[in-house]
Order: C-alpha cells, then structure tokens, then sequence
C-alpha cells in the first residue's frame, strides 16, 4: 500500500473488537482512510469471496488470513459459522477486521453479523465501503441519477434468500428511476422478462457490468429485450451488476475508464 498520510486524531483497532469494513466495489483506490488503515493494524482478516485481490495486496504479510467467501450454492463457511467464528476471535483478544466487498450493511449480511456480535456482548465497529451501484455505476459511465432521466435509485437483491426473485414487480416497473440489481447474472432473463412483463418497454436500455472499478472491467450494453443474450455471447459470468433505466443511455459518451488504458 502506498505511503497514507493518516488524521492525527485516528482510532487505532483494539484487542477484541470486530471490525465490519466496507471494502469497495474492488479499485484499492477507493478504500476509505479507516478502511486503510486497520487492514494494516488488524491480527487477523476474515473476508468474501467479492473483496478484489488488489485490496488484499494490502494486507500485510504478516496478517492471519481467513476464506469465507460465498458463490452461488457453494458456501466455504455457513453464515451461522461465520457469526461465531467472528465472536470466537474477537474472545481470543484478536483485533479482527471483518473485510466485505462494497457496503457491509448494502446486501453484505452486515446486519446479521452484528445482530450475533451485540448477543454475545462483543464489541464492534461498521467501516462503511463505497457500495457497488455506486462505484461501479461511476467507472462505468452511468450515472444512478439524472434529472432528465431518473429521479429515483432502487437497489434490488437478484436473489431472495429462498433463491427465489419473487419481488415486488409493480414499484420495480416504474418509469422514471434506476434498478441496480446485486447478484443477479443467473436470474438475468427471468429479471428482463419480469419488469417488461410489468410494464416496462422492451426497449429500456440495461447494462451488465463484471468486476467493475478493476483491471478486468467489462460492460455489456443493449435493452431489456436482447440483455440476457447479449450476456451470454460475451460469456459474462458472476460477479457483475445489472443496471436498468434510461440513464444507461448515456454510458457510451460518459464511459472514461478504459481498463485496457491501465494494463
């Protein structure tokens, strides 16, 4: 990590607290200064499967490393497990940063953690991270809001915890505002048909975006009507983000990071 010139008045972590941090959408760059700096003072890390690899190459070496990422139907570690496996290391006396791709408390299971940190009487903190929609939406070029286009921004999970995308169609199909929907690539076609099926037009421009912020940047741009296919020709697979409104009309003139541009 480079030199970061920290406030003088910082908190710096202490022994047995938990610390949820919010790491980004995956640009090391767009870490906060606390987020910064206790992955530096932590004793051990226990982080996704979503946090980027740049943002782990600033973890020192010297730091105890723990998996328990989640894919789709493929947990290394049940949620429960993790609840006490934070409680377990914070009772060890360990300074544990809870690292989390985007927000902890943005469908980051944040909240569930600290439920089971307050029960146990562990003492805790919540770094918040720049969100995905909005770092991802920012490096893609589509902005989340716009006067002529959306007046509204509504962050959707693409899958329920039953797996199911039973949500509320209706409110989601309503002109005039933005959908960003987290964890949802393998829903894609269900979602498309859902919000026209509910009255959006076929035509409503969408966008998936992969491992957005970082070297590996893809975006894929069509309409609701041709999205899903667009998707699978260009082989786009999980993590990535599905934009829908008209505001992503506009990334093909405000789209200015070009990850090859960084290689």
């Amino acid at each position: 990590m480079p030199d970061t010139v920290f406030p003088a008045s910082h908190r710096p972590a202490k022994p047995g607290w938990v610390y949820l941090v919010g790491s980004g959408p995956g640009d090391p760059e767009l870490l906060t200064l606390r987020a910064a700096r206790l992955l530096l003072e932590a004793d051990v890390l226990v982080y996704d499967n979503l946090v980027s690899a740049e943002v782990l190459a600033c973890v020192p070496a010297a730091v105890e490393r723990i998996y328990v990422g989640k894919k789709a139907s493929n947990h290394a570690l049940p949620q429960g497990d993790i609840n006490l496996l934070l409680v377990d290391l914070a009772r060890q006396g360990k300074r544990v940063v809870r690292l989390k791709g985007g927000d902890p408390f943005i469908f980051g299971r944040g909240g569930e953690e600290v439920e089971e940190l307050v029960k146990a009487g562990v003492s805790f903190e919540v770094i918040p991270g720049i969100t995905a929609a909005a770092g991802i939406g920012a490096y893609a070029g589509i902005p989340l809001t716009h006067r002529d286009f959306a007046q509204a921004c509504v962050f959707v999970t693409g899958h329920l915890k039953d797996g199911t995308v039973d949500l509320d169609w209706d409110m989601l199909a309503r002109g005039k505002q933005t959908l960003v929907f987290y964890m949802g690539i393998t829903q894609l076609a269900t979602i498309c048909d859902k919000l026209v099926a509910h009255g959006l037009p076929a035509t409503t421009p969408a966008a998936v975006v992969r491992r957005g912020t970082t070297k590996a940047q893809r975006v894929v741009t069509a309409d609701l009507a041709t999205l899903p296919g667009a998707v699978k020709a260009a082989g786009i697979t999980p993590p990535a983000l599905t934009i829908v409104g008209d505001v992503v009309s506009l990334q093909p003139r405000l789209a200015w990071f070009h990850p090859e541009d960084e290689a």
